[in-house]
């Protein structure tokens, strides 16, 4: 049994009409998965109409009220009952095979424990050329048509095709032991989305804690997906403001987990920094600068949380 995860806030509901079509066009038997959505405090609920937005046997809806990609997340986790649980955001189309994909190789590697694959866009207005450098923050994703594995064990370095948070895929013991991971250790649950932070560093603390467990990473081309990209989405405020998100919460994610090459700074010394990075990257010149500025300016917010992050609670 497989279970599908989606997540969602007020979603869009063209894109969310598009990702459910995509998941009711999945080839693999309909009994051998199960759909859970998880509401995460959209206004009006989603449950009395998302019926009728869905082919096929009815969508679980879970919900979750407490706001946040990971509480929506472990809600999904806590309430699946696959052994290989399936993300899927609202704006993401699962190619027809993928949920089939998706049993034949977790069904032949049993030490796999958390793949991903090729993320490809579809844009709503044509994306400007400058733009093509950042295009990686809106987790596209296309490393070719070679598998590629990394074996898990302690310590094991993050691998440069780990998965992104699209179409993610882990088994459901490693999920279960992330959550515990997170229950343990309540700062975790600040690592991605939530309200107005474009924080995004829970995809990572899930596969790196699954890679560290002993799991093996994939990245498997034939799992693919389209990523729905509404126009906003390019707009240079809102990459700088994502580059910053990520950039602070992957420092954070690299010191939870042991591999961070940046010491933690004093809070007070930011500013200075950022402002010398303001001239170091030529903020002033255009949005391809203003943007690379605002990832240095979450590298040392993120450098300035370890002094809060470590050592970890006991």
């Amino acid at each position: 049994m497989i279970s599908v995860i989606l997540p969602t806030r007020n979603p869009h509901r063209g894109r969310l009409d598009r990702t459910l079509a995509g998941l009711a066009a999945q080839s693999l038997p309909r009994d051998e998965w199960e759909l859970l959505v998880v509401d995460n405090g959209s206004e009006p609920p989603l449950a009395p109409n998302l019926g009728s937005r869905f082919t096929g046997p009815m969508p679980r809806v879970v919900v979750e009220p407490a706001p946040g990609l990971t509480p929506a997340r472990l809600a999904g986790i806590r309430e699946a009952r696959g052994e290989v649980l399936v993300f899927v955001d609202d704006d993401n189309v699962l190619a027809p095979d993928y949920l089939a994909v998706v049993a034949r190789h977790f069904a032949a590697k049993p030490a796999l424990a958390a793949a991903g694959g090729t993320v490809l866009p579809e844009w709503e207005a044509p994306p400007p050329p400058w733009s093509a450098e950042f295009h990686g923050l809106l987790a596209l994703r296309d490393l070719g048509r070679v598998e590629r594995i990394a074996r898990g064990g302690p310590n094991v370095a993050w691998p440069e095709f780990a998965p992104v948070g699209a179409g993610l895929v882990v088994r459901s013991t490693a999920a279960r032991a992330y959550a515990a991971a997170v229950a343990g250790d309540p700062r975790r649950r600040s690592l991605d989305r939530h309200g107005s932070s474009l924080a995004s560093g829970g995809d990572n603390d899930l596969v790196f804690t699954a890679l560290h467990a002993g799991g093996d990473i994939a990245y498997l081309p034939e799992l693919s997906l389209t990523h729905l990209i509404p126009a906003s989405r390019l707009d240079p405020g809102y990459l700088a403001r994502l580059n910053r998100g990520i950039m602070r919460t992957w420092v954070r994610v690299l010191a939870l987990h042991g591999q961070c090459p940046w010491p933690s700074i004093p809070r007070a010394t930011v500013a200075p920094r950022v402002l010398r990075a303001w001239w170091r990257c030529r903020a002033w010149r255009g949005p391809v600068e203003q943007i690379r500025w605002h990832g240095a300016r979450g590298q040392f917010e993120g450098q300035a949380d370890l002094n809060l992050l470590l050592p970890a609670p006991r």
